[in-house]
């Protein structure tokens, strides 16, 4: 068959692992999951109430428009429903901004590690991949404006930073976008910006009409708790969406799932306890850092990166065995690091608990 050359030895996305899997492999009972960055409370309760009630006729078709998503989405975030782009997931997004303007003869631009679908789907496409290192887990803004050349088409800016979890200040992402060339499209991905608490950052929408080649991105996958619902979206000049939309499958988002995130939208109360509940989550993991002297990175998402000091294929497996998934360092080229998803205060001191007793047996502590 005539393959595309560069999908040779083209791995796929190896998700974490589910817990009926860890149940069975290791015989227990309870299993918690704290590896992919899902809201540990769920959805809102006025989500869950619509579903228990659902009579949507699932034999037809969705609307294709994605209508009354559209419009309270706009009207939430105060821009036109034209500026607007509805993916299934913020990977539907990736996949439709590197299928328009990705191909061989271009570059694109990223930070290093940061989320591994911008470069999957560039390679995919054929484009040339430039990956910036990040600087104590943040993006090299410098370093990646630097690499912008006639070439570059996209540049990809992941804010908070998946999976450093760091965000970058105002003044620095204007700093940089004033030396980004009008005609290279800046993704700025904010798949966790309702975890935001940085003084630092402001209010990126403004961003859009200053900088019309900024493409926002973001997700109802994280805080509002409708990951399995797969709704993203993208917020930009019309021109921009214009250009990207046909680009788009025509019925990518389910009756349902466009019911359901809208529900979640108008529960911002909602919002604001999680976001609330994930600070208190992260002392959690801070205090345990800066007790033990490990290194971590300063947070705004719902999950935290730090360094364990030792193996972490070799932590993930032991704290596996013991009913908790993570996410491994080495995943995301990050040897030595682990990723975990900010749980509830029962859920954290549990692993917590573990991960000491695993960090002690490894060496890392007396």
């Amino acid at each position: 068959m005539k393959w595309k050359q560069q999908i040779h030895g083209m791995k796929a996305y190896q998700p974490g692992k589910p817990i009926a899997e860890v149940q069975r492999e290791f015989g227990l009972k309870e299993v918690i999951k704290l590896a992919s960055n899902e809201n540990p409370f769920g959805c809102s309760p006025k989500v869950t109430a619509y579903l228990k009630d659902d009579a949507t006729n699932h034999a037809i078709y969705p609307d294709g428009y994605a209508q009354n998503l559209r419009t309270a989405v706009a009207e939430h975030l105060g821009v036109k429903e034209t500026q607007l782009l509805f993916g299934n997931g913020s990977d539907d997004i990736i996949t439709i901004i590197t299928r328009a303007l990705l191909y061989p003869g271009v570059n694109t631009i990223m930070a290093d590690p940061s989320f591994s679908q911008y470069w999957h789907n560039a390679d995919i496409e054929g484009a040339e991949v430039r990956k910036i290192p990040c600087i104590e887990g943040a993006h090299d803004l410098d370093a990646m404006a630097a690499a912008i050349d006639d070439k570059t088409s996209v540049v990809w800016v992941c804010s908070p930073n998946n999976p450093t979890g760091v965000v970058i200040p105002d003044a620095d992402l204007r700093a940089f976008l004033n030396k980004v060339p009008n005609d290279v499209l800046v993704i700025l991905d904010e798949a966790y910006i309702e975890y935001v608490t940085n003084p630092g950052h402001k209010d990126t929408l403004t961003l859009i009409d200053e900088y019309p080649n900024v493409l926002l991105m973001r997700t109802f996958s994280k805080a509002y708790g409708l990951a399995s619902f797969r709704v993203g979206y993208a917020i930009g000049q019309p021109e921009v969406i214009a250009k990207l939309d046909p680009v788009r499958a025509p019925f990518n988002n389910t009756i349902l799932s466009q019911a359901v995130a809208a529900i979640a939208l108008s529960d911002q109360e909602y919002i604001k306890t999680c976001r609330e509940a994930n600070e208190k989550g992260k002392k959690q993991y801070v205090e345990f850092c800066e007790k033990h002297n490990l290194k971590y990175y300063p947070s705004d998402t719902n999950f935290i990166f730090f360094n364990t000091g030792a193996n972490s294929d070799v932590v993930f497996e032991e704290l596996m065995k013991r009913g908790f998934i993570i996410r491994s360092g080495n995943a995301l080229g990050a040897p030595g690091f682990i990723r975990i998803t900010i749980g509830t205060e029962a859920q954290n001191a549990a692993l917590l608990a573990q991960l000491e007793d695993v960090l002690k047996e490894q060496g890392v502590f007396a």
